[in-house]
């Protein structure tokens, strides 16, 4: 296990699992914070049966073993472990190529769950902030503390506006720029307060800054109980994309770098046939949408 993982229980929690009594658990989070399992398991097993996508994550098997965590379940449902795999890849990419314009600037990831990105983008020049809700929080507490004085764990409830200050991150007029992530949050989200969350971005974030989310198409809200790995949480999409100007309405400021879809994955035949039902779907079923800022 990596050093950054802490002792929990009464047993360092790489010893066999008869034998560690954590005393942290999993098994209390609530709907929404219970899909933090699901990029968990992803990003310490995928890699596995799809070595081309291996994310290398140093913290996610131990997190999972800790956890008493039986990723088998998680790792079946295919799909899935190449969506986060493939937005782990396109985060890392985008990610580091922000700090190399901005070497100096703060990273946020919001609805963090048990995720290390850190563990990528540390320049050892950029500040980074980890937030996630409180119970989310308590276990990164326990389990995952941070690894450097330029990061820390908050608490943020994105479905209340007023996260910005409350994260206390740099205000518009700020020349510190901030690097955000969003992934696996906004979907479970009211579409009125994912929109929220978009025009809190733009309004307050200093010029520069950037936000990447993932997305789905709005033919997905309501059917998370047909979904593998998030139907058994009782978690459910409520947001949704019509069309892809919904990501830049919320705000003047708001400008759509690029959406890329998890299609390109499967060469030609997903990019084909994502194409072919376009009319149907307004968006990728499945995205990754990168915003920027006028100034």
């Amino acid at each position: 296990m990596n050093p950054v993982l802490r002792r929990c229980g009464r047993t360092h929690c790489t010893g066999p699992r008869s034998e560690r009594p954590c005393g942290v658990s999993a098994a209390s989070l609530h709907a929404v914070p219970s899909t933090l399992l699901i990029p968990l398991a992803a990003r310490a097993g995928g890699g596995q049966g799809l070595p081309w996508l291996d994310c290398h994550d140093d913290h996610a098997a131990g997190l999972l073993d800790c956890l008493a965590v039986d990723a088998r379940p998680y790792l079946a449902d295919r799909t899935t472990v190449v969506n986060v795999l493939w937005r782990t890849a396109l985060l890392k990419a985008v990610g580091q190529a922000f700090f190399a314009q901005h070497p100096q600037a703060l990273g946020v990831n919001l609805g963090c769950g048990l995720s290390s990105h850190f563990q990528w983008l540390d320049n050892s020049h950029n500040h980074w902030i980890d937030a996630d809700l409180p119970e989310v929080a308590t276990l990164r507490r326990e389990l995952l503390p941070p690894a450097s004085p330029r990061a820390g764990n908050a608490m943020v409830d994105l479905s209340q506006p007023g996260w910005w200050q409350r994260l206390g991150l740099p205000g518009r007029d700020s020349a510190c720029p901030v690097f955000l992530l969003c992934e696996g949050v906004l979907m479970y989200l009211e579409p009125a307060q994912a929109q929220a969350v978009l025009r809190e971005f733009a309004a307050q974030a200093p010029r520069g800054s950037a936000l990447l989310l993932d997305t789905l198409s709005h033919l997905a809200v309501g059917r998370a109980q047909h979904h593998p790995s998030v139907g058994p949480t009782g978690a459910q999409f409520r947001w949704g994309l019509h069309r892809v100007d919904e990501l830049t309405a919320p705000h003047p400021r708001l400008v759509l770098q690029a959406l890329r879809s998890v299609a390109e994955c499967y060469g030609w035949a997903g990019l084909a046939g994502e194409a072919w039902w376009q009319p149907w779907l307004g968006a990728p079923l499945y995205g990754m949408a990168h915003l920027t800022l006028r100034d």
